[in-house]
Parts: C-alpha cells; structure tokens; sequence
C-alpha cells in the first residue's frame, strides 16, 4: 500500500484558513480577541452546559479544575490505570496523592466498584476518564459521587462527542475537561476547555487563567494565576473544526464500523465495548489481538506497509514516578500487553479504512481469509 494511512491527524483546510485569515486580520492574535468568546459559547451550548472557558490544554484544564476546587496536599484524588499521565500528573502539580485504581475488563473504563473500595477520608475528587473517546458507566459513579460527598472531574479528553444516556460526556460532573490537542476529534493545534453549570465557578476560573488579573488596564492581581488563556488564532482554528465536528464523528463512527466487519470474525480479535446508553465518539478504534502475533510485530508489520498503528497507553502505575501510587491493575496489564490503536483519522477515505482492515487481516491471517 502506497499510500500512507493515517492514526490521528488533524484534518484542516480551506475554512480553517479562512478563519485564521479573519483572526489575524481582525489584530488579536493573543489571548483577547471575539473568537475565544464565540467559540466558548458554541462549545457550552453543543456539550449541553452553560458555561465553558477555553485553555491552553487538555492538561491546564484538568490543573485548573483541580485547584478551583481546593484540592491539595494531603488530599487523595482517584483516576484510572489505563490513561494518559496528564490524567494523573496536575494531581502532583496541586500536591495531593492520585490514588490509581484497575479498569473494567471489557471497556477499559474506571471500574466503580475499585473507585469504592479505593475511596478514603482523605478522598476529595474522582477523575474518571472517557479512554479513546468510550463513555465510563456515569450512573454507578454518580451514585457513588452523591453518597462519598466528593467532587467528580471528568476527564473527556478524548470523547468529546461521545453520550451516555443521551448526555454529552463532560456535562455529568462538577467539571468537564476537553483537549484540542492535534490529534484530536476536534483541533485547535494545541488548547483545552473546562465546562460546567456553575456559575461561580466559571467566572472564577476565567479570571485565574488569564493571570487573576483584576482589571486589563491594571497590572493588580488580587491572588494567584496562571497564563492558561486561549489564543484568538486558536479559537478562529477551534470554531472552524466546530462546525465540521458531527461529520468527524459520522466518518468515526464509519471508520469503526468497516473495521468491525472485517475483523471481528477473526477469533482472537476483540474491540472495545460500549456501556449500555453509551455512545463513543470513536476517536480512536482500538482492537486486542488475544494469541497468534504479538502486537508489536502486528504494528511492525503495518508500518512497512504504510500504515500508522500505537500501542494503547500503559497502566500508568507502572511509570517510574508513579509506582508508589498504584496497587495491582491486572486488567489494565492484560489490556496493555494485547491492545493496538487503529488508523482512525478523519483525513482517512473509508477506501483507506477498508483496505487497511483487508491489511490487518492478512498479517493476522497469513493470507487465509476468515
């Protein structure tokens, strides 16, 4: 295969030109500028909240939202062991203690009842994570939410999108954090949001991101800040993708699909499944190939045929700065060792995706076919 197939790349054009053309145009390319604005407001209203506040990452929103909630030293904050570190590391930079626990077998989300049996006096905050854009089991971690008294952040970096009983991921819990990072379902290059119902808390966390600064003609800041703001050229980038969002999640949800028929007959060949009322955004498809090859000779093998393939994240309690903070994640182990992500990029042709499946089943097949 000539042609090079693609994991996770942005696909940009000539509206996100256009829209960029119109930000420099305008002369605000910093942190002021109409588009920030406009573009927080598209995003609250499509996620289903009344108030978001752009970043400038996936990783400041989750620090930001853990600090406006009052969490620090000597307070524990339970996450996932199959995620991203930027999940776990704003934990570290607040000073508490992530407290990582196993996930669920077969979704590879948190598991309530390890968040349960994990939560402490000292608990504060649960940070469930949407893991390649696959909704965790909101009402079990609600209920337990509502009967431990602690915050829930939702880490939905991925799933922006994705639903659980018809909800927008991001919408359930005291704060919604999203990424706009390259690869993700929607860009601005870099950035982030934070959402919520709120309103205090909105307002407070607008004013610390951009410094804390008390009034634009001054230089007085009344408490602590941090230089999180969005750009205005971020956001023109961020309102362009918005209006292209629910065909990137259409083509997903295609791109699932083929792969699905194609692969699912093959025995050893699992994917991840969805929560009943769940819908993911499929940001990235992901497969367990359970004997036969070894995944890193299956994402060999596909890159010499041009074709873009990762391994998932690794349980994260592995990590070396991270060990005294987990206890045994068979399930996010066993996971790791037989996962591989998929080309899932919206820069894709469903003809790449189908030829890239055919690919996949004949490496895992030796040319035989189901």
């Amino acid at each position: 295969m000539d042609k090079r197939v693609f994991l996770d790349a942005p696909a940009v054009g000539e509206l996100e030109k256009e829209y960029l053309a119109k930000a420099l145009d305008s002369g605000f390319v910093s942190t002021l500028g109409p588009f920030v604005t406009l573009f927080e407001e598209k995003f609250a209203q499509y996620v289903g909240v009344k108030y978001a506040i752009a970043v400038q990452s996936g990783t400041a929103a989750i620090h930001v939202a853990l600090y406006e909630l009052g969490i620090g030293r000597g307070d524990e904050v339970i996450v996932p062991s199959l995620t991203f570190v930027a999940t776990v590391n704003p934990i570290l930079y607040v000073g508490a203690k992530p407290v990582i626990v196993d996930v669920d077998r077969n979704t590879w989300n948190i598991l309530p009842e390890a968040v349960e049996n994990a939560i402490t006096e000292n608990t504060k905050a649960i940070i469930p994570v949407h893991i390649y854009g696959n909704p965790c089991d909101m009402n079990s971690l609600k209920r337990i939410w509502g009967k431990y008294k602690v915050y829930l952040i939702e880490d939905a970096a991925e799933s922006l999108g994705a639903t659980y009983d018809g909800n927008q991921t991001g919408s359930f819990g005291d704060l919604g954090c999203f990424s706009f990072n390259g690869n993700k379902v929607l860009t601005t290059g870099g950035g982030g949001m934070i959402v919520t119902n709120n309103k205090k808390r909105a307002e407070h966390i607008k004013y610390i991101v951009n410094q804390a600064r008390d009034d634009p003609g001054t230089f007085y800041h009344s408490e602590m800040g941090f230089n999180y703001r969005m750009t205005n050229i971020e956001a023109a980038l961020g309102l362009a993708q918005m209006s292209k969002l629910d065909g990137f999640l259409n083509k997903k949800r295609v791109f699932k699909q083929i792969y699905h028929e194609i692969l699912s007959c093959l025995p050893g060949v699992k994917f991840q499944q969805e929560y009943s009322g769940a819908l993911s955004s499929n940001w990235l498809t992901c497969i367990e190939i359970d004997g036969g090859i070894e995944i890193n000779v299956l994402g060999d093998e596909l890159r010499r045929r041009n074709i873009e393939s990762r391994r998932l994240f690794g349980p994260i309690g592995e990590i070396n700065y991270l060990k005294g903070f987990s206890g045994k994640c068979p399930n996010s182990v066993d996971i790791y060792e037989k996962g591989l992500c998929l080309a899932s990029s919206t820069v894709n042709t469903v003809d790449d995706i189908k030829k890239t499946a055919l690919e996949i089943r004949d490496v895992l097949t030796a040319g035989e076919g189901c």
